[in-house]
């Protein structure tokens, strides 16, 4: 987070310098709207709109609360009637579509922007920012946007559904029940939140990058296999019978770690070229820490990397793509387990008759996650030394080695200061119920050696 922070903070920087700047080039004072919006010498409308937007951005980041009401008033009067409010419109949604187009720049994907606008600020917010994604995305043919950002679109339902441009400020506060100031200063927070946002590691090809074999399903994704590991899963998280779920999950167990050891000696080889990749897995509400915990402990387990970004919301892991997707895989099947587990489960009330539902599931899902580590690690070493032997050490562990080499030097490049926070333990019969359900979980995914 130390890179992010710093690359975000100079983001913040080059904005508030770039304003400056513009104040300093002789535009006329914001206390007159008329000079800005109206005056037959002024030189363009639209600019001096734009230089109100960036001005109350700027406000905004400072937390100048005089300067950014002042710059909010502007732009809501829209000086010189309807055709002044127009320009203002059109300045401010050319503004958002501008700032997304920076935003995919910058490594962000379109459900990202919007879970962030969310957690940020609200589920309006949100909306705005679906809207503004849509608008964004007229630029790009469908065959120059890559399929799992399509995907993205359609689950967020990004479509243009207002008829013209001009009309959209006036037409999305109606739907949204709000004036005109509070639109803009609805706007005014998703640009300053797109401003702000720090550089992430790319996922994948941004909007309009012409598709190409890099970014089709590599080819260590062997669908059919991936497809019996998720029947497989599906049955074991269905089933009420510990006995079958173990049974289940052990299959699936064995076809992921095979399927990791045969790609390793593919591609050792035949020389064919292999490289870590980076994905994020979106972690929510309520106790994040702890899910972030249950993650980071079966990626471990997949010989990935992964670190928590806290204000976002998600986590990043870096590994090989059969390993990210065993990792996704493994993680959500716990996650459901863990779950039905922790609702099942019923917390007292203390001494003092209070509830302890949430200090009770807190514990009981960090409990739920170190122990699911523990059998991991135990997992893990039966699994390689029995793969480790039927393949021949003398050729695979070499290769084994390397790939780590690779997904440690990918992370740290990433990721080359962290902070490592703890997560408070506050009930103890959550911790030990935590714990027993960890004992009783089925371990979904492939096992390999976890290297920190």
């Amino acid at each position: 987070m130390g890179k992010n922070s710093r690359q975000g903070h100079k983001a913040k920087r080059k904005a508030a310098e770039a304003t400056q700047r513009r104040r300093a080039g002789g535009a006329p004072g914001v206390d007159d709207p008329m000079r800005l919006f109206g005056a037959p010498r002024s030189p363009s409308q639209r600019q001096f709109a734009e230089q109100i937007i960036d001005q109350a951005i700027h406000a905004r980041h400072l937390e100048e609360a005089a300067e950014l009401e002042r710059c909010r008033a502007l732009l809501t009067a829209g000086a010189g009637g309807t055709a002044g409010t127009q320009v203002v419109n059109r300045a401010l949604l050319a503004s958002l579509l501008r700032e997304v187009e920076h935003a995919w720049r910058r490594g962000w994907q379109p459900a990202e922007l919007v879970r962030v606008a969310r957690r940020e600020y609200t589920t309006r917010h949100g909306r705005l920012m679906v809207d503004a994604i849509a608008a964004q995305m007229r630029s790009y043919s469908t065959a120059t946007v890559d399929r799992r950002l399509q995907s993205q679109l359609a689950a967020l339902d990004a479509q243009v559904w207002w008829e013209h441009d001009d009309h959209y400020v006036s037409v999305w506060g109606d739907r949204q029940g709000l004036d005109r100031a509070g639109v803009i200063a609805t706007m005014i927070e998703v640009l300053h939140l797109l401003a702000t946002l720090p550089p992430i590691e790319p996922v994948g090809p941004m909007p309009g990058t012409a598709m190409s074999a890099a970014v089709t399903p590599p080819a260590d994704l062997d669908q059919r296999r991936l497809d019996r590991v998720r029947a497989l899963l599906a049955k074991a998280e269905s089933t009420d019978f510990p006995e079958e779920a173990d049974a289940f999950t052990a299959k699936a167990q064995e076809l992921m770690a095979r399927h990791r050891i045969d790609h390793a000696l593919l591609v050792a080889t035949t020389g064919e070229r292999d490289r870590p990749a980076t994905r994020r897995v979106s972690i929510d509400n309520p106790y994040e820490a702890p899910k972030t915990l249950l993650l980071q402990v079966v990626a471990e387990a997949n010989s990935c990397r992964a670190v928590w970004m806290k204000r976002f919301g998600f986590t990043t892991i870096v590994g090989f793509p059969a390993d990210l997707e065993s990792t996704e895989l493994l993680f959500t099947s716990l996650l459901v387990q863990a779950t039905r587990a922790m609702t099942q489960a019923k917390p007292s009330t203390d001494k003092y008759g209070r509830n302890t539902t949430r200090s009770f599931r807190q514990s009981f899902l960090t409990a739920y996650a170190s122990r699911i580590g523990e059998r991991l690690s135990a997992a893990t070493e039966g699994v390689d030394r029995e793969m480790t032997a039927s393949a021949g050490a003398a050729q695979l562990l070499p290769v084994l080695a390397a790939r780590d080499d690779a997904v440690r030097d990918a992370f740290e490049k990433q990721f080359p200061e962290l902070t490592r926070h703890a997560t408070a333990i506050n009930n103890r019969e959550g911790w030990a119920s935590g714990r027993a359900a960890a004992d009783q979980a089925s371990l979904h995914g492939r096992q390999t050696v976890a290297h920190e």
